[in-house]
């Protein structure tokens, strides 16, 4: 992104004020590939394609901040990789991942990978080092780096029911786990930022911690994920997760999240209310049935009963309740833009 709308997004994570609502979308590899007309596997794997795919979609869009802007990402690939998980590429859509093992015994032996090293991600490390200075040319900027959390990790690792029931029935091995994995996305954060130049913020996505309880959020989530931001002390930090259920909400304050992008499922004044005050709210418009599915009309609507549930503008972001679906339409990105002009 420009400076000048890292400048809106740190404003808005700090509560200031800001000359309008900012519009801002988390886009990646489901979307970008399709609305450029380039496959997939090109776009993850040669640095050009990539460039000229989100060169593109910012200049198409100029008025939107994407989060977390310039993303090299591979689905849910990257980390996964480094446990050595196989991942089978495609030309039309991300790539999947298979689970390296179901057992959580395998814990007792296991390492968390080095993201310098292992896995895919020394490759996207490698892709970052080779297009920011291009970007820099350009007036643009990498101002956040991106990882999944340790939930989504440990779930694709083993595969998400078995790592799910292996917190009731083996909790000690699957603290390890997390543990092993929480330490995977704190190095991998880093990474990315120390190959990077002018990092200011992180942003951490995780939907499985959407399927636990309220107690079992505490006792295996709420340290780990604490321990993941608190890493992070002078950065804006951003969370996305988009399950409908509110087990973190109440504490996602304690983390020191300034950014909470979550589910269009809730009410974005309820979402308000568990979250707190301290916390932007990153949201609400239905990702699928609205701002893919509808009509331009329909996303005006959708956004306006948004911002028309908070008088006070400074804490939060208009955005989809979720990341952009594939093949959402043009038309109905510049609509939401639309409901934000004076």
């Amino acid at each position: 992104m420009n400076l000048e709308k890292w400048e809106i997004i740190k404003k808005s994570a700090h509560g200031e004020e800001t000359s309008s609502v900012p519009v801002s979308l988390i886009v990646d590899s489901p979307w970008i590939p399709g609305y450029v007309g380039v496959s997939t596997i090109d776009y993850l794997t040669i640095p050009d394609v990539w460039l000229d795919a989100n060169l593109r979609v910012q200049g198409d869009f100029p008025d939107v901040i994407f989060l977390p802007g310039f993303w090299v990402e591979m689905g849910m690939a990257a980390e996964p990789s480094g446990f050595g998980c196989k991942i089978k590429f495609f030309d039309d859509k991300t790539p999947n991942v298979y689970p390296r093992f179901t057992s959580i015994d395998v814990v007792d032996h296991l390492k968390p990978p080095n993201p310098r090293n292992d896995g895919l991600m020394p490759l996207i490390l490698s892709f970052y080092h080779h297009v920011e200075p291009r970007l820099n040319d350009q007036g643009f900027h990498i101002k956040v780096v991106a990882a999944r959390g340790p939930f989504a990790t440990a779930g694709h690792v083993m595969g998400i029911s078995e790592f799910l029931l292996s917190l009731k029935l083996d909790p000690n091995r699957a603290h390890r786990l997390i543990e092993i994995t929480t330490q995977l996305t704190i190095d991998w954060l880093q990474a990315q930022a120390d190959v990077l130049h002018e990092v200011d913020g992180i942003m951490v996505l995780d939907d499985i911690i959407g399927f636990v309880s309220p107690q079992d959020y505490l006792e295996f989530a709420h340290p780990y994920f604490q321990k993941i931001f608190n890493a992070f002390p002078n950065v804006v930090k951003m969370f996305h997760n988009d399950m409908d259920n509110m087990a973190s909400y109440p504490y996602i304050h304690e983390w020191s999240v300034d950014i909470f992008n979550f589910t269009h499922l809730f009410d974005i004044a309820k979402v308000r209310e568990q979250v707190g005050s301290q916390v932007t709210l990153m949201g609400n418009v239905p990702p699928l049935d609205v701002l893919f599915k509808g009509t331009e009309q329909q996303v005006i609507e959708s956004a306006k009963s948004c911002l028309d549930a908070f008088p006070d503008k400074r804490r939060i972001i208009l955005s989809a309740g979720g990341g952009v679906s594939p093949d959402t339409p043009a038309k109905n990105i510049q609509a939401l833009v639309d409901a934000v002009v004076p």
